[in-house]
């Protein structure tokens, strides 16, 4: 971009974020950089500037690279679950581009800072991946890259085994037990740690005749926690290396259990932001059908997959006038008044995930007019087999749940 976008791009953003306001959105600060190609395949394929570096990133990057370099993707901001909120634009993207890019953002980062599956998230991981990245680069001096990539190997393969339940719904003792476990010890703190689980686990055995007692007394969903606890031979650095493993897991976990929402969320703020700088005049009537353009490749739908923004976008936009103008019997049977539509919008974004929201605001209506419907491969064939909505409604949250990972 020239110097000259550069400054109009300062003054969109600036009325992109008074429009926010006006509507009521409440952001993290957002702090934006102009980026190259390259750097934002690259934070995107890390996830967070700064990670610890290890070959699944680099996978990633060149496969999400040489998708853009031919045309077939593009990624258009990337935007970090921080306070302030760091987003990233690229530098080849034009004015109006990034102008859309910032609105959509705002939707983002209010998002970010309401919805209570975020309220536990760190708000410093830039800072703590980079310092999770010194520890590995330590680990692997001492140890070897070999030895060091090996275990993160095995450390990765199980990551998304935890249990996000733990920091939301746990008690005091669970959250202490949790921070405890993010302290930094010397590391020696845990052999004494493994030597008075031991002792108690002998004393429960003595007190008990006969069979020896179940362990674990329950199933464990977060496998990485039950290890950092339990595993006997893991030595100091293989355990930090699963806390680090598991605290930038649960850091993640939010946004894979939100992604419908929340891009329907930045979605349809950013339709309505652009919106009235077009009216204000901040953009221009050829800028206003460029950004349609851009708005509609963006929601539009696919005939084999979900697309995220499309149908967060339109089952707000649904939740919005069905609470707007409530029916003669919905108001009689759950009294809904009318004009509510954007408080309920507001409580949606608070309170659901992709879970709750398709399961409570998906309607039959919705799943006809989006044609939505479930399809198996049947020979050589993509074979169309459900369509009654309810079945459809149930299927979608079925892959939903537990962020689309077998449980």
């Amino acid at each position: 971009m020239a110097d000259s976008e550069i400054e109009r791009l300062r003054d969109s953003i600036d009325c992109a974020w008074e429009e926010a306001s006006k509507f009521g959105l409440d952001p993290f600060p957002t702090h934006f950089e102009l980026v190259p190609a390259s750097i934002m395949y690259e934070f995107a394929s890390y996830g967070l500037p700064g990670r610890f570096s290890h070959w699944t990133h680099g996978k990633s990057y060149y496969r999400q690279k040489m998708q853009y370099d031919f045309g077939l993707s593009k990624i258009y901001e990337m935007v970090v679950n921080t306070n302030p909120s760091y987003a990233f634009l690229m530098e080849m993207n034009n004015l109006l581009q990034n102008t859309f890019v910032a609105a959509h953002v705002f939707g983002h980062t209010d998002f970010f800072k309401n919805n209570a599956y975020f309220r536990h998230t760190s708000r410093r991981m830039i800072d703590k991946v980079s310092i999770h990245a010194e520890r590995v680069a330590k680990y692997e001096f001492e140890h070897g890259k070999d030895e060091v990539e090996r275990f993160l190997d095995a450390a990765l393969s199980i990551q998304e085994h935890v249990d996000y339940n733990l920091l939301l719904h746990g008690d005091e003792s669970a959250r202490k037990e949790e921070k405890k476990l993010t302290e930094v010890t010397s590391e020696y703190d845990d052999l004494w740690g493994l030597e008075k689980k031991a002792k108690r686990v002998a004393e429960e055995r003595d007190k008990r005749p006969g069979k020896p007692p179940k362990f674990p007394e329950k199933p464990e969903k977060d496998i990485l926690l039950f290890l950092i606890r339990h595993a006997p031979h893991l030595q100091p650095w293989q355990r930090d290396i699963i806390e680090i493993v598991r605290a930038e897991m649960l850091y993640f976990v939010p946004q894979m259990q939100t992604k419908v929402i929340n891009e329907g969320w930045a979605s349809i703020w950013h339709s309505r932001i652009m919106r009235q700088l077009g009216d204000r005049g901040i953009i221009s009537d050829s800028e206003v059908i460029e950004f349609a353009q851009l708005h509609s490749s963006v929601l539009s739908p696919s005939r084999t997959s979900l697309n995220p923004y499309y149908l967060g976008f339109k089952m707000l936009e649904d939740i919005e006038r069905r609470w707007d103008s409530p029916t003669t019997e919905e108001q009689e049977k759950f009294g809904r008044k009318p004009g509510m539509g954007r408080q309920k919008m507001f409580e949606v974004r608070e309170l659901d995930n992709d879970v709750s929201f398709l399961r409570n605001y998906l309607t039959e209506d919705l799943v006809k007019d989006l044609d939505l419907y479930l399809y198996k491969k049947e020979g050589d064939e993509w074979v169309i087999v459900e369509k009654n909505w309810e079945k459809v409604r149930d299927g979608i949250v079925a892959s939903l749940t537990n962020f689309g990972y077998p449980y």
